[in-house]
């Protein structure tokens, strides 16, 4: 019992750290632009992630049983991947690199059950069929290809929503421009948010429901207290218990704040007005929500990175700061192999102890 509630913790601690560390997503343009200030956007992200979050379960279905072979994880590989994401989005805060919480995670559990199946990688769903849902699955079609098609959709969409933008209003004048953006900018930060809380939120909320699965086939559950059977979960799902909880801590990690990507999504990347920060959000709340729809755990982090971009680059391209570009792009294409290693390197040392 105590690696159960060990495991439940440091996973409330990733959605929590989660929320800080991804509160850049959802504030930045909103902040950068002046609409309002960093303790209000803050707050104001916070109910909308806290909306989001109790909306839907499909990501957090592609997290507990969509990605791995389920019969060779137990509570050390969850731990151990769980683990291994933190400790990568608390190097990536420090550094103001806008990293992704989502691939942290998926990199993790893919290491550590790796480690736990003694290097068979066919434990890892590739890529897979399933014909009860029509849908395709597996770590290719629902990370790999996302993590790559998902910011560019978010660059492309950003360019052409600011140039329809700024074609329709060619006659406005800067002052009026301003002002009725000002205030769009409320809902598309709100939109943000939403979305923000709709994907990231439940990866989380599949790892807890993947713990109580494993723990209650395992036989972990057996004899406890009947105020603690709530925890027993026969069949893989999501209770509403899972959701509220998952809610309010990246809500929590949310107000709390994540001041040093903030500033480098706000003002290093690109300079903003209130115009662009609405196309940011906007176009990347868009494609957050038609990748929650179908399950795919993207990174929030990518997609309004890259849409920030896109947006910036209908300045001129010059406008958009390369050489952070760049770093950012190094932090994208390591944290699965990282988090991968991290998560394998983990889990055998966890047992390698009296757990």
């Amino acid at each position: 019992m105590i690696l159960v509630f060990s495991v439940l913790f440091f996973a409330l601690v990733f959605e929590y750290i989660n929320g800080f560390h991804d509160t850049a997503n959802s504030i930045a343009t909103v902040v950068s632009t002046k609409v309002l200030t960093p303790r209000q956007a803050v707050l104001w992200a916070a109910f909308f992630n806290l909306v989001g979050a109790l909306t839907g379960t499909a990501v957090a279905t592609t997290i507990g049983q969509g990605l791995v072979d389920t019969r060779f994880v137990n509570l050390t590989t969850i731990l151990s991947a769980v683990l291994g994401a933190i400790i990568w989005n608390l190097l990536t805060w420090w550094l103001g690199l806008p990293s992704s919480s989502s691939h942290a995670l998926v990199g993790g559990l893919c290491g550590a059950t790796l480690a736990s199946a003694h290097g068979r990688w066919d434990v890892i769903k590739w890529s897979s069929f399933d014909p009860v849902t029509q849908k395709s699955e597996g770590l290719w079609t629902k990370v790999v290809l996302p993590m790559f098609t998902s910011p560019a959709l978010g660059m492309v969409i950003g360019f052409l929503v600011m140039g329809i933008l700024l074609i329709a209003l060619r006659s406005w004048l800067p002052y009026y421009v301003s002002l009725v953006f000002g205030k769009a900018q409320l809902i598309s930060a709100a939109f943000m948010g939403f979305s923000h809380g709709t994907n990231d939120a439940q990866k989380t909320m599949g790892i807890l429901a993947l713990t109580m699965f494993t723990a209650t086939s395992s036989g972990v559950f057996d004899g406890i207290p009947d105020w603690l059977g709530f925890l027993k979960m026969s069949v893989f799902e999501v209770p509403l218990w899972v959701k509220i909880i998952c809610a309010i801590t990246m809500a929590a990690g949310t107000a709390a704040g994540g001041w040093r990507i903030i500033r480098t999504l706000g003002h290093k990347v690109v300079r903003l007005q209130p115009i662009h920060g609405f196309a940011a959000e906007t176009s990347a709340a868009a494609v957050i929500q038609v990748a929650t729809h179908w399950g795919i755990p993207v990174s929030t982090t990518h997609i309004i990175s890259t849409s920030i971009m896109g947006v910036g680059a209908t300045k001129r391209i010059s406008a958009v700061k390369w050489g952070l570009v760049e770093r950012m792009l190094w932090t994208w294409i390591l944290t699965l192999p990282i988090t991968g290693c991290l998560g394998f390197l983990l889990d055998k040392l966890l047992r390698g102890l009296p757990l």
